[in-house]
Formats: structure tokens, C-alpha cells, sequence
């Protein structure tokens, strides 16, 4: 399992952007995810990286105001949200796996085996 710490959640309007971070320990190799879940709802996932390939996958829904990224020399994936939504509101999980995930599978949470403890973002109107 992969060490990883998000941070970079908070309370903003809604129109704000934001950036998590997520840092994991060690060198970056296999997929990286972020993955959300809102109060009542069920985790969905926004988009995924694999990092030294520099492959990017968006769930549909997340296409246009997020976009993954990640920072080889300190291995910390990121993800910057534009033009804050209420509905956007809920807690935000980065998520790895030691290796690479099949690329068809990258947005199915149960492929990845490490997570992070979630950073809250809450969007108000």
C-alpha cells in the first residue's frame, strides 16, 4: 500500500477555484485517483494519472472544471477545481494502486488498495 495524505479542502463560494493535494510516500509508480462522495451518496470517481506514463482518464461528469495532475520529484498528485458548485460539495479522496491499473478500470474505485483519509470541501451559494 501506498502512504497518502490529501490536504487543501475547505468552505468556499460557489464560482471559486480550489486545488487538493494529495502526498503519497515513496516513488510515483502505479495509478492515482480522485475519487469523491457526497453525504447519502456513493463514491464517484473524477479522474485518474498514471504518473510515469502520463496517461489522464476524466469521469464525464468531471470534464471541463477538473483537472488531474501530479509532481514527479515530490510524487504529489493534485486537483484543481474551477467555478465552484454547491452540488460539488463533499469529501475528496486520492486514491493509488503500487502498479498500473487496466485502463478500463481506472475510475472503478475497488481497483485501488490505498487511500487517503479525505479532505472536505463544502460550496456555498
Amino acid at each position: 500500500q501506498v502512504p497518502l495524505v490529501e490536504s487543501g479542502g475547505g468552505s468556499v463560494q460557489a464560482g471559486d477555484a480550489l486545488t487538493l493535494s494529495c502526498e503519497a510516500s515513496g516513488m510515483p509508480r502505479g495509478t492515482m485517483a480522485w475519487f469523491r462522495q457526497a453525504p447519502g451518496k456513493e463514491r464517484e470517481a473524477i479522474a485518474s494519472t498514471f504518473p510515469t506514463g502520463g496517461k489522464t482518464t476524466y469521469a464525464d461528469s468531471a470534464k471541463g472544471r477538473f483537472t488531474i495532475s501530479h509532481d514527479k520529484m515530490t510524487n504529489t498528485l493534485y486537483l484543481e477545481i474551477h467555478s465552484l458548485k454547491p452540488e460539488d460539495t463533499a469529501m475528496y479522496y486520492c486514491a493509488a494502486h503500487e502498479w498500473r491499473v487496466a485502463s478500463a478500470r481506472v475510475l472503478e474505485s475497488r481497483q485501488y488498495n490505498s487511500w487517503g483519509q479525505g479532505t472536505q470541501v463544502t460550496v456555498s451559494s
